[in-house]
């Protein structure tokens, strides 16, 4: 089955959690068109030899903590807020994947661009490219794709961050208007912006009713804030934007009324792959200068490329670079394909590539040595500005929560209907026998390990059949898991997050683990000449992820989470450590 007959509301982890592997949505490994990457190749050599020349006035412009205009208009010229816009409105009209490798390429040189780039593209215009009318298209699509206007997300408020529920900002209707009230923070592109995606309070007689508004610098009570003074990211704008009864025609609703959180939700995940193919990018980036450094530094009388610690370092960081790219191309490959719940791996993808990205810089720098530490290197400002990834565009711990409870939510609905059929057995025998009955035969299945279709790989190359079983059998232990988690907790599971945190961690493991297989199958069906040193990559990255996994699964049961909470609680309640050798 191609991926234009597979069911597009299906979600593979959520499926994944109810001991159904669906293959036909992770394979065939997603692939650009030949003319995307004809493009997409002119771009990148295009990008390399702009970006290539301000090599030194990057680490300049992070000192000063600014770019300068002629840098934007540099960017504009080029087209680099142009990517995601159709061609018909002058963009390149890049797919999601298109779209991540052009930020790849832009972060090998430096993430401040990176960051303005696609805070443009990746959210801030992106709830246009989702929910934009044609009216709305056709007046900001234009102005969008040649800079002449730049995007803005506007959702974080002093108040309101991962829980993005809780905003005050207000927009109360007024005839043909809408008038907005309140504060922003922390929003990318804020000083150099002129179009805002807002989000603000609407009610409408619903509780809690939010709405997003496009708006735009021109309007009678906007304004900005002074450049936040950051750790990383330095030279790309970060400041409030303020509302003082902002009068918003309702033409300029985005979406609908009341809807807005969907729509903030909705362009999260969109845009993930955004930062996902910017982390890929530093990742590669740092590898190349590791790899330079320790041929070149000589200790004891050798390149340190010659010790075996070292070279542990660097193949780490080619496994973890590698399955990160995997991963946010398959994410990437979802959205291509017009699948419609790709949430969790979206947001799998964003935990993954960060972190993946933070240790691999992390380990460039200690290769450098005392290099790493120095402002004239590249290291140590790589570092500043991989940290916020992992905080921004939805905290990885937060994050966290959701992959666990959005992944079981399949499985707590057929329980619901289980409790369902058990108390009206009697009324409706043949109903409620037949599916107790089914959910019993399921679960002896999964236990067995019998091979029931839907619950082992079938389309994986024999030479990744080893892989195929670990796989199937962690998914058989990861289903009965999350039936027993939620037997145990019920609603409370919610609470629960050093249970919910455990259960992602062993969902991230074999999201990103069947990602890689994806892809190595792909080089095995091509015939790549390099097929053997990607199952090496393979190899260590299941061998790593299995272990975790086990790990994870043994700690469900057995594990010291009381006594972390008691240490926490003696901390609190002493407002510091408790403890001196005085």
């Amino acid at each position: 089955m191609s991926h234009s007959e597979t069911d597009k509301s299906v979600s593979f982890m959520r499926s994944l959690c109810m001991g159904q592997i669906e293959e036909d949505v992770l394979l065939p490994f997603p692939e650009m068109s030949e003319d995307e990457k004809e493009t997409l190749r002119g771009v990148a050599e295009a990008l390399g030899s702009m970006l290539g020349a301000h090599t030194e006035d990057f680490r300049h412009w992070d000192r000063e903590g600014h770019f300068p205009e002629s840098f934007i208009e540099e960017l504009k010229e080029f087209g680099a807020f142009g990517l995601v816009i159709p061609e018909e409105h002058g963009g390149l009209g890049f797919g999601s994947m298109a779209y991540s490798r052009a930020l790849q390429e832009v972060a090998k040189y430096d993430a401040s661009t990176a960051v303005t780039i696609g805070a443009h593209s990746s959210i801030g215009m992106r709830g246009l490219l989702l929910f934009g009318n044609e009216k709305q298209n056709a007046r900001f699509y234009p102005k969008l794709a040649t800079g002449e206007m730049i995007a803005a997300f506007c959702l974080t408020e002093p108040g309101a961050g991962s829980d993005a529920a809780s905003i005050t900002t207000k927009a109360t209707r007024e005839g043909d208007e809408w008038v907005l009230d309140g504060n922003k923070l922390w929003i990318t592109n804020g000083g150099i912006a002129s179009f805002f995606t807002v989000f603000a309070k609407t009610d409408e007689g619903r509780k809690g009713g939010m709405t997003a508004f496009l708006v735009t610098s021109d309007m009678e009570g906007v304004s900005v804030g002074p450049h936040e003074d950051k750790m990383g990211l330095r030279a790309s704008s970060t400041t409030t934007v303020a509302f003082d009864s902002v009068r918003v025609p309702a033409a300029n609703v985005l979406g609908e009324v009341g809807q807005g959180f969907k729509v903030a939700m909705k362009i999260l995940n969109s845009g993930r792959t955004g930062l996902g193919g910017g982390s890929v990018g530093a990742m590669k980036k740092i590898i190349e200068l590791a790899t330079a450094q320790a041929s070149e530094r000589k200790q004891f009388g050798k390149p340190i490329a010659e010790y075996g610690l070292v070279r542990r370092k660097i193949g780490h960081m080619v496994v973890d670079c590698y399955a990160a790219e995997a991963v946010v191309s398959v994410v990437a490959g979802l959205v291509d394909e017009g699948f419609e719940d790709y949430a969790v791996e979206a947001a799998i993808s964003k935990v993954y590539a960060t972190e993946a990205l933070w240790r691999t810089v992390d380990e460039g720098l200690q290769i450098a040595g005392g290099n790493g530490f120095m402002c004239e290197f590249p290291y140590e400002r790589m570092l500043r500005d991989c940290r916020i990834n992992r905080i921004f565009e939805g905290t990885n711990d937060i994050l966290r929560l959701f992959i666990a409870l959005n992944g079981m939510d399949g499985v707590a609905s057929q329980l619901k209907e289980l409790v369902s059929v058990r108390k009206s057995i009697f009324s409706a025998p043949i109903k409620g026998f037949g599916v107790l009955q089914d959910y019993a035969a399921k679960h002896a299945q999964l236990a067995t390990g019998a091979r029931v279709k839907g619950t082992h790989f079938t389309k994986l190359a024999p030479e990744l059949g080893k892989h195929a079983e670990a796989f199937e059998q962690a998914t058989r232990e990861l289903a009965s898991a999350v039936d027993r988690i939620l037997r145990k907790h019920g609603k409370d599971i919610i609470g629960k997050q050093f249970a919910s945190n455990r259960l992602a961690e062993i969902m991230i493991d074999l999201f990103v683990w069947a990602s890689v297989m994806a892809r190595v199958n792909a080089a095995i069906e091509a015939k790549a000449s390099d097929v053997e040193t990607q199952l090496r990559i393979l190899e260590v990255f299941a061998g790593r992820a299995g272990s975790r996994i086990r790990a994870n699964f043994r700690k469900i049961d057995d594990n010291d989470d009381e006594h972390i909470k008691a240490l926490s609680d003696h901390a609190f309640e002493h407002g510091k450590f408790g403890w001196d050798t005085l």
